[in-house]
């Protein structure tokens, strides 16, 4: 399992022993983060100058993280725990990793169905960017409308054509659980079996590969996250600006239930030394300059409604339809979209 480190972590701090969590170390921060994107570090950076605040970091999968955190229980030294997919962050709210944060900053910029349940004591998690699975198809060998819906996918035309990663990633539960929600367990289990009958390759690689897999016509048509597709549209690799030309992109659902957007996010945790300065670190996140920096260090859409992205990726996607599933029912579901998965054989 790979661990990163922020350097300013001795292999003594990294223990964070309990008897360490000094109450005078007001100005540190103790960060757990599934996110290991390398454009975060501006991000993170921009936080110190404005705050004092130094940022000690451990970046894991969120299995190593969830891991960690059961291990150290009361004694972790955890003050954020950051996640990438609803179904991660329903998930770390279920194991109690997380405990409710009371803020009007918080309250008034994320919208409701973007944030944990809220029983009067505050909500457990926010969500800080959006992605969108999207569908991306081979322009010379699949016409868009063949391919328009998730539901399309499974069709018997498309037999043969269409390539995903693992059934099993967080990325397809989260979708699946979306089409739980809105089609119901028997209609979604039938568009899995759909889906293993049309694969073109066994699932396999993540959501880059799938692109790749559609250029070269490995592969007809494709689900991927939002991000990947704007990252190689603003590559100037010439291998990437020749295989973008033979790629299309699709707003899945546009005309019915929308697309399927998913969200990274996160909450303090539960036995945060280091409260006040964990609260402040998710209202920087939902800060105008943080929110524009997940659009141009990441290619992620801001949850903040009132913030203009000047991401010509992201511009060139055009309008879209977001589709009205609560992300809390998403990560509920998610148990129930990998059994399905196990009895269809979507691996």
């Amino acid at each position: 399992m790979k661990h990163r480190f922020a350097p300013v972590l001795t292999a003594l701090a990294l223990a964070l022993p309990l008897h360490m969590a000094h109450a005078a170390e007001e100005k540190v921060l103790n960060l757990y983060s599934a996110r290991h994107y390398q454009t975060d570090e501006q991000l993170y950076g921009e936080f110190t100058k404005k705050t004092g605040i130094k940022i000690n970091r451990i970046e894991a999968d969120d299995n190593a993280l969830f891991e960690r955190l059961k291990n150290e229980g009361k004694n972790s030294q955890a003050d954020v725990i950051v996640m990438v997919d609803a179904a991660r962050i329903w998930r770390a709210e279920i194991e109690g990793f997380f405990q409710p944060v009371k803020s009007k900053t918080l309250d008034s910029r994320i919208p409701a169905n973007l944030r944990g349940k809220d029983d009067g004591k505050g909500s457990e998690w926010f969500g800080f960017s959006k992605r969108a699975r999207v569908i991306v198809y081979n322009k010379g060998t699949v016409k868009p409308e063949d391919v328009a819906t998730y539901e399309s996918l499974a069709d018997p035309k498309n037999k043969g054509k269409v390539c995903t990663r693992s059934g099993s990633h967080p990325y397809n539960l989260s979708l699946i659980g979306s089409m739980i929600e809105r089609n119901g367990q028997q209609a979604t289990e039938e568009w899995a079996k759909g889906m293993v009958a049309n694969f073109a390759r066994p699932p396999r690689g993540g959501d880059t590969d799938q692109i790749k897999g559609v250029a070269s016509g490995e592969c007809g048509v494709a689900i991927a996250n939002s991000y990947y597709y704007a990252r190689l549209l603003r590559s100037t690799k010439p291998e990437d600006v020749a295989m973008m030309k033979n790629v299309g992109f699709i707003w899945p659902n546009a005309k019915t239930s929308g697309t399927h957007f998913n969200i990274a996010g996160g909450g303090v945790a539960k036995h945060a030394p280091h409260r006040e300065n964990a609260v402040k670190f998710l209202e920087y996140l939902a800060s105008d300059d943080a929110q524009r920096y997940f659009a141009d260090g990441n290619n992620e859409w801001p949850v903040v409604t009132s913030v203009k992205v000047k991401n010509e990726a992201l511009e060139g996607l055009g309008s879209y339809k977001i589709e009205n599933v609560p992300v809390s029912l998403i990560g509920k579901n998610q148990i129930a979209a990998q059994r399905i998965l196990d009895r269809v054989g979507y691996k």
